[in-house]
């Protein structure tokens, strides 16, 4: 008589195979290596999901200070310029 545990060991090789077709079937989307981490990614995706790099220029996230920032921090070095040197 078979245990119990020889069933579960069959159901759980007929599963593995399945899941194996399936992977197999959604491979139909075209890769490319990524070229900062080597891992194959879709084609079409503007950003590698395993590094998080961006993948072309355009796609660049803007890492420079907002003009604002910049325009009010040169101000306030002018003004710090003209009051240390109108004190003398």
């Amino acid at each position: 008589m078979p245990s119990r545990d020889d069933d579960l060991d069959d159901d759980w090789d007929d599963d593995s195979e399945a899941d194996a077709d399936l992977r197999d079937e959604d491979d139909d989307e075209p890769t490319v290596p990524c070229p900062f981490c080597k891992r194959e990614i879709l084609e079409d995706t503007p950003r590698c999901p395993h590094c998080e790099r961006y993948l072309s220029e355009e796609d660049f996230a803007r890492g420079g200070k907002p003009l604002w920032v910049v325009i009010t921090a040169v101000v306030c070095l002018l003004i710090a310029i003209w009051l240390a040197f109108a004190a003398f």
